[in-house]
């Protein structure tokens, strides 16, 4: 059978699933596509959820596309479907009201799900995680003026709930286990700029931290200190949902791993977005990438794959986080080499970026995206470097580019 006329099913009706369900007709797949979401929205954007449905005057959530769109790219999508099984020898998924869907590739676009504190299940404190529209609407109508928010963990979902909660009035603690917030990108010179930004907006921040146990009025922690609060949100990490993976006999003990054409280990069976595990050259290991632009970009590509149009996707990693009235943005692994921080961190303007054997793995920008730009860039093409020109003000960085 001709790739383009095989029947494809994607698991994970998301950001990823979604825009590679658009890819596939884009590509001329002409076969049938079904996309199966356990949500009951329709596909719409994940970034929005901790930051403008919770800011926004009106909550407007933004949608991928609308139902009649989908009916017009002739896309079967199935919302508040969930698939419990899956059989790559016969080739069918099946779903939790019994029906089976068959099909020549799968692609699975399952994502994440939240990794959960023991401490705080059965809390006589309400207890939030923000994972999908639900969360994040209901979130919204609960930071109300006054109340009390305890945010645990000081990751880009805490930090950007946190910038939400204070602009809609209420007090804010933040607590983080590690030594500083936004401790998964190792840099020290942006942990110091967030410490300052949220401090200066009456944020209370705890660093190394841990929490034991919950009250009804707040938050005891380890080390005896108690917070007070109304209401805690958890934001801790995620992990990826592989249980059809494994039914399917792959190893997926940190995700799907996938080739750079989305391809698995199991003939016709492909995996893209936050549960796929790819190769990082900027990290030099394998990996989850849990951002927007991979869920978007690697989705297409692995999409164009399936359509029969071999497209390999290799761009580092990038994201951005929107807290108060500040862009940060990070591209690579930022703590992969030694730091280079250019400008003024105290003043909110700078650009730190990581170099390792003459070439540059990592970067952040805050409030400076032309040159996270150049960045980009760089990361991407692997021109070697000279440090001295990159810890000297007056070069301009895109000059690199030419080198």
């Amino acid at each position: 059978m001709s790739p383009q006329q095989a029947r494809i099913v994607i698991v994970g009706a998301g950001q990823a699933g979604a825009r590679a369900a658009e890819a596939l007709r884009a590509a001329g797949h002409r076969g049938s596509i079904i996309l199966v979401g356990e949500e009951e929205h329709l596909p719409y954007e994940r970034p929005q959820l901790s930051k403008a449905i919770l800011i926004d005057r009106d909550p407007n959530p933004t949608l991928i596309r609308q139902s009649r769109e989908w009916n017009e790219l002739d896309i079967a999508l199935r919302t508040s479907s969930r698939v419990v099984a899956a059989d790559g020898q016969k080739r069918i998924v099946g779903l939790a009201n019994g029906q089976e869907l068959p099909f020549d590739c799968l692609l699975l676009a399952t994502g994440t799900r939240v990794r959960r504190l023991i401490e705080l299940e059965n809390a006589p404190l309400p207890v939030r995680y923000l994972r999908g529209m639900g969360d994040a609407l209901a979130l919204r109508e609960e930071l109300q003026p006054g109340r009390r928010v305890a945010l645990v963990g000081g990751g880009v979902v805490g930090l950007e709930v946190a910038s939400a909660a204070i602009g809609r009035g209420c007090l804010v603690t933040i607590v983080e286990k590690a030594d500083r917030l936004l401790p998964q990108i190792g840099s020290a010179s942006l942990g110091r700029y967030l410490q300052h930004l949220h401090t200066s907006r009456d944020a209370e921040i705890i660093c190394g931290g841990s929490v034991r146990q919950a009250t009804s009025r707040g938050l005891e922690l380890g080390d005896g200190r108690f917070i007070p609060a109304d209401l805690a949100l958890v934001g801790v990490g995620v992990e990826p949902v592989t249980e059809l993976a494994r039914q399917l006999g792959l190893d997926a003990e940190r995700g799907v791993r996938v080739t750079s054409t989305g391809a698995t280990a199991a003939d016709g069976i492909f995996a893209a977005g936050d549960v796929a595990e790819q190769w990082s050259r900027s990290h030099d290991r394998w990996m989850r990438v849990e951002n927007w632009a991979n869920a978007q970009n690697q989705a297409i590509a692995t999409a164009k794959s399936m359509a029969g149009v071999s497209t390999a996707y290799d761009a580092p990693p990038w994201f951005w986080s929107d807290q108060y009235d500040a862009n940060i943005q990070v591209v690579g692994n930022p703590a992969g080499g030694d730091e280079i921080v250019r400008g003024d961190v105290a003043a909110g303007r700078f650009v730190s970026i990581s170099v390792r054997d003459g070439e540059v793995i990592g970067g952040i920008t805050v409030n400076s995206a032309r040159d996270m730009a150049v960045l980009r860039r760089l990361v991407a093409s692997r021109k070697p470097v000279r440090k001295s020109d990159l810890e000297n003000p007056a070069f301009e960085l895109k000059r690199s580019l030419a080198a």
